[in-house]
């Protein structure tokens, strides 16, 4: 992948952290690049391209940094509340949360990425040693945790809110 392609994904997965699919146009995410938006176009000819991709990247590095962290900490429910905070603490949300709420309004192409970034963690949680019931509970509290954190501005209603799931703190 090309320097300018690099740059047109990071620039749009800064705006898809806050304003989710509808948070970006090609002419601001040349403005940001400082690129004509003719040239977003003949990287990405359309914004669900761009947004896919964007989605489909940000997957595989969720899914490594969870291996990652799993090799660290083999407790499933701590990797996954400590690595969904780390983008709290970074004061933005994961991407496919903002745009997972709004998944029905997708484009399908979008909307299947999205999708797959949770089945991916569905299917992680499953290896890791959770049973169905487990992982959905953890997805819904960490998800639902960072929308709150978003919400007030505040990493600490995150972690009142996966209190439950460690009762140690992980603001450590």
């Amino acid at each position: 992948m090309s320097e300018v392609a690099t740059a047109i994904l990071d620039a749009a997965e800064k705006r898809m952290r806050i304003g989710g699919f509808g948070g970006f146009s090609f002419r601001e995410i040349a403005a940001d690049v400082g690129i004509k938006s003719s040239s977003v176009h003949y990287h990405f000819p359309t914004k669900e391209d761009l947004a896919a991709a964007v989605v489909r990247r940000y997957g595989k590095w969720a899914e490594n940094f969870l291996d990652e962290t799993l090799a660290v900490e083999p407790d499933p429910v701590k990797a996954w509340t400590k690595a969904f905070r780390g983008t709290i603490v970074a004061g933005t949300m994961c991407p496919c949360i903002v745009m997972g709420a709004a998944s029905q309004d997708l484009p399908p192409t979008v909307a299947a990425e999205v999708r797959h970034f949770f089945e991916m963690h569905a299917r992680k949680m499953a290896e890791a040693g959770l049973d169905a019931d487990r992982a959905s509970e953890l997805m819904a509290t960490i998800t639902g945790a960072s929308v709150l954190a978003n919400i007030f501005s505040d990493s600490g209603e995150y972690d009142r809110a996966t209190r439950e799931l460690l009762p140690e703190s992980i603001a450590a």
